[in-house]
């Protein structure tokens, strides 16, 4: 209780360039807890709503009801979107009559490839500002120091005699602030790492599925087409 009491002092009592430091790495530290609990909220939410998708995708339902089922949600999350993005370009090439498999799959593929990088991209928001708060905060703090220690090593000019007891308050009320720096950069950079670690899995999640969803209607417009040669050929015959 009285080293709390005591920091709060030399808080209180610090130069008013110190105490401006301090504030801004108090608002970068709330700051970025914020961003690292809602993040963390939504990549959790994410990855578990993509297991919960793939299995209901491969568990043998009919890929048109599963697509009205996702229209008919108020929320449908990243694999879903993937999903809908890829059977939406593939029914467009089927209306505009486009046989060739190549074709189909190339729109396909282009669509998924757009739905995934907006995806990632929702996934990826404010992480930079967790990057940013944990390689500038030591340096903020450092400055603070400096300039603490700058002022209280001026204060000694007035003093006819220097001694521990003048110069410690000074140097200590400034270095509280590379404490605050630390503080306040350390949680950001290992919550960065973590969630730019849990983004690409969920990317490379994404594109997996994109892959193996592909070549499920690459066999059926391959399908589509080989049915289309024998029609057409047999008109041919009569």
């Amino acid at each position: 209780m009285n080293e709390s009491l005591s920091i709060l002092h030399l808080i209180l009592n610090a130069s008013f360039v110190v105490q401006l430091v301090m504030l801004m790495l108090i608002a970068a530290s709330i700051g970025s807890w914020i961003v690292i609990v809602q993040r963390g909220r939504l990549l959790s939410a994410t990855q578990k709503d993509l297991l919960h998708f793939e299995e209901r995708f491969w568990s043998g339902i009919d890929l048109n009801d599963l697509y009205r089922e996702c229209q008919q949600q108020s929320y449908t999350s990243a694999g879903e979107n993937v999903f809908m993005a890829g059977l939406k370009e593939f029914g467009k090439m089927r209306q505009q009559n486009t046989l060739d498999p190549d074709a189909v799959m190339a729109g396909v593929q282009r669509a998924m490839r757009v739905a995934i990088t907006r995806e990632t991209e929702s996934l990826d928001n404010h992480l930079p500002l967790l990057a940013t708060i944990g390689s500038t905060s030591p340096y903020v703090g450092l400055f603070g120091t400096v300039w603490g220690i700058m002022h209280s090593f001026h204060g000694l000019a007035s003093v006819k005699q220097a001694t521990i007891a003048t110069v410690a308050p000074g140097i200590s009320e400034a270095l509280v602030a590379t404490a605050m720096g630390l503080l306040a950069a350390i949680p950001a950079v290992i919550f960065y790492n973590r969630y730019v670690e849990k983004t690409d899995k969920l990317h490379s999640g994404l594109v997996t599925f994109a892959d193996e969803f592909s070549s499920l209607l690459y066999r059926q417009a391959h399908k589509m087409h080989q049915t289309s040669i024998r029609t057409t050929a047999g008109a041919e015959v009569k």
